[in-house]
């Protein structure tokens, strides 16, 4: 049987270490790379990049070739959720069972933290492009520049955010809430798959199921995610619990009821299985990130 635990934690091992080294050779310390560094390194699921290394080994490749692309999806993650705590935004206290970056610093130094982020995930990857001298394998970095660009941009990502905050207070529909959610959390969680599969080379038919896979856990994720924002356990999210009631959002437990959420979830996971119908053991992890996604308690 697939053991995913120790998986994920071979995994984020790996990527905390490349992460690591990222920060080291950015710049001399200061309070900005210190405010990088304690978002960054702050105790994380890495789904985004896990999922990147996943899709590699499902195409048979090798994870250690795309490890840059990974690094730079959590750094684009992570700015995002710099961000999203701001007061202007969310105005949270905890993210990942600390203080939030504008609690622990100030909120000037948490913006250009995650600015400083964002632009350094882009850096690295403009980087494997121009020193590839393999002409097609340049290419695919660039194509990797473009996937994740566009899941973080004003198409995917930062219009979703737009949209939530514009939301609030506001009674939306089943379909607005799923192509609200899918702009804000599952742009990026879809071309986490893309980026992994495509950097070691995929076909269409293979990047047409991955992606139809990855639609479906980045719904999931949301999904759990407002489930988890009822019934969830502070303790162990490491960040409060009820605030989309308090700012009258609307949520799929909202929408749907606690009991049909999470049946909605539950399909999400199996069409993700399905999707993955085609591909031998090399895409267990995906699968078994799928379950979990479904199952997640945190």
């Amino acid at each position: 049987m697939f053991d995913l635990k120790a998986y994920l934690a071979n995994k984020s091992s790996r990527i905390n270490r490349a992460l690591a080294a990222v920060l080291k050779t950015s710049g001399k310390p200061d309070r900005l790379l210190e405010a990088m560094s304690y978002a960054l390194m702050a105790k994380g699921k890495r789904i985004r990049p896990i999922l990147c290394l996943a899709a590699a080994e499902t195409i048979d490749g090798d994870p250690q070739e795309v490890m840059p692309a990974a690094c730079a999806l959590e750094m684009v993650h992570t700015y995002s959720l710099i961000h999203d705590d701001l007061p202007a935004m969310d105005d949270d206290d905890m993210r990942r069972g600390q203080p939030t970056c504008h609690k622990a610093f100030d909120e000037a130094t948490a913006i250009l933290a995650g600015d400083a982020l964002l632009t350094l995930a882009f850096q690295m990857l403009s980087s494997m492009a121009t020193n590839d001298h393999n002409r097609q394998q340049a290419f695919k970095w660039l194509r990797a520049i473009q996937l994740i660009s566009h899941a973080a941009g004003y198409c995917g990502m930062i219009q979703g955010q737009m949209l939530d905050m514009a939301s609030e207070r506001k009674d939306l529909t089943l379909a607005e809430l799923k192509s609200m959610h899918r702009l804000k959390t599952g742009a990026l969680i879809e071309a986490s798959v893309s980026c992994g599969a495509e950097l070691v080379g995929v076909n269409s038919t293979q990047i047409h199921m991955l992606e139809n896979y990855a639609q479906k856990i980045g719904l999931a994720f949301q999904v759990t995610d407002d489930i988890l924002n009822v019934e969830g356990d502070p303790e162990i999210m490491g960040k409060a619990v009820g605030t989309d009631e308090r700012r009258r959002k609307t949520t799929y437990p909202a929408l749907l009821g606690l009991a049909e959420s999470k049946e909605f979830a539950a399909q999400l996971v199996k069409d993700a299985l399905r999707a993955l119908d085609a591909f031998d053991q090399k895409a267990d992890p995906l699968r078994a990130i799928a379950r979990y996604i479904g199952e997640r308690n945190h």
